[in-house]
């Protein structure tokens, strides 16, 4: 399993490309590919996906009969980094990009290091715009840090100024723009550019490390890690899923800077999705209100490990471990939206499972971050658990995560979409 999850963290470079690997997966899988514009047919037993923006996709398989519950995970496809806002400008001597943050990023991790950039490109075409993605898929440019000569200080701590610290070396002046490598990547002229959503790409491959490759090193494991995992299940068992409910799997954007996009969990795109699917089957008046009541979802976004150098910096009555199991998050905000009732129920799903859970609190004198399970019951107002894989470093260039929590999460939400969960009541279910 961690060679596929190695495959989507490598591939999903952006949201974009993120987006079109999980669409190579559900084709892979014989899902059928929809779009908004068109007329649904939906058959039984038939698996379909949608993608919206580029960056979110939903899919799902339709049961063999009434739709009596949804079964979904969400996750989201986009990570902090620097989006790129102009071609490259000359300066003291050479050029660099133009670019500003996205999302809150430790700044520091991205100094010397290999970068690129990719994201998709607008076209002109005889029939009108046409999208293609891009990746400059070698050793392109770095944001180059100043000595330790000039700045002695610097490792008593240093406030960094995206303007002036973080601007990425492109090249000598006179080289080659932008603009020039994109047009040789994609065949086309400048004329032909009508605009793009470029952004810098870390460079450093997924690898395991460890003395028995316990552990992983990667970009983007928050949240492409859990993104990769929940599609595993879902493709695991979606076939086998509990066959009065449908099975979903929702890969969203924008989660980094507050979900508020028409792709995002702020948006009605979930629920769209599955009003639409009601909407091509024959159903009566109520059957939209009790498919809710009977459903449930997993808003899968990774957690922090208890870090061994910071062992302060993490509830001593909650540790977690890498490598102890997938992480059951609660905050007494609702940041996250595990509570006893939806808690419960993912820890017997997981019991029955053999799957090792770990429960994350943030200390009592710090603010956590929220993620999208919150935003997204907004518009659907369903039970929900908030789970992840433990990870370091999060919202570094790089991460560090546990292979064994990979496998922990794939055969969690394998058995979250296989089993027969009912509502017999306001908190009350079963299951089996």
């Amino acid at each position: 399993m961690i060679d596929d999850v190695f495959e989507f963290l490598q591939e999903g470079v952006t949201p974009y490309h993120a987006a079109a690997t999980a669409a190579a997966w559900l084709d892979a899988a014989g899902f059928a590919r929809l779009e908004e514009a068109d007329y649904w047919n939906l058959e039984p037993s038939h698996g379909y996906y949608l993608i919206r923006g580029g960056s979110a996709v939903v899919a799902w398989r339709m049961p063999d009969h009434a739709i009596g519950g949804w079964r979904i995970t969400a996750s989201h496809s986009d990570a902090p980094g620097w989006k790129v806002k102009t071609d490259t400008v000359e300066a003291d001597g050479c050029r660099r990009l133009s670019v500003e943050g996205y999302g809150g990023m430790n700044m520091a991790t991205w100094l010397d290091r290999p970068l690129t950039v990719a994201g998709r490109v607008l076209l002109r075409t005889d029939d009108g715009v046409e999208t293609r993605l891009v990746h400059l898929d070698r050793d392109l440019l770095v944001i180059p840090s100043l000595a330790i000569h000039m700045q002695r200080d610097v490792n008593k701590g240093h406030e960094y100024n995206p303007q002036l610290d973080m601007q990425p070396l492109w090249g000598p002046a006179g080289s080659r723009t932008l603009t020039d490598l994109l047009c040789e990547e994609l065949g086309v002229q400048p004329g032909d550019i009508l605009d793009r959503d470029l952004q810098l790409v870390v460079r450093q491959a997924p690898a395991q490390m460890g003395p028995d490759g316990e552990y992983y090193l990667a970009p983007r494991i928050d949240d492409l890690g859990c993104a990769a995992t929940t599609l595993l299940g879902f493709l695991d068992a979606a076939a086998e899923a509990d066959s009065a409910c449908a099975p979903v799997w929702a890969m969203l954007d924008h989660e980094e800077v507050g979900s508020s996009s028409r792709q995002g969990a702020q948006s009605s795109f979930l629920r769209d999705v599955l009003d639409r699917i009601l909407a091509s089957v024959p159903h009566s008046a109520q059957m939209e209100y009790r498919a809710l009541a009977n459903s449930f979802l997993l808003s899968a976004d990774n957690g922090h490990a208890t870090h061994p150098n910071f062992a302060q910096k993490s509830d001593p009555a909650a540790p977690v471990r890498l490598g102890g199991g997938v992480v059951l998050k609660y905050n007494a905000s609702q940041k996250y939206t595990t509570n006893a009732l939806s808690g419960g129920i993912f820890r017997a799903i997981c019991r029955q499972a053999g799957v090792p859970v770990q429960v994350f609190t943030n200390r009592a004198d710090e603010p956590g971050g929220s993620t999208l399970g919150n935003l997204q019951s907004h518009t659907l107002p369903v039970p929900m658990a908030d789970i992840g894989l433990p990870q370091l470093a999060m919202h570094s260039a790089v991460e560090t995560a546990a292979v064994a929590d990979v496998n922990a999460m794939v055969r969690a939400v394998a058995a979250f979409y296989r089993a027969h969960l009912r509502a017999l009541g306001d908190g009350a279910y079963t299951l089996a």
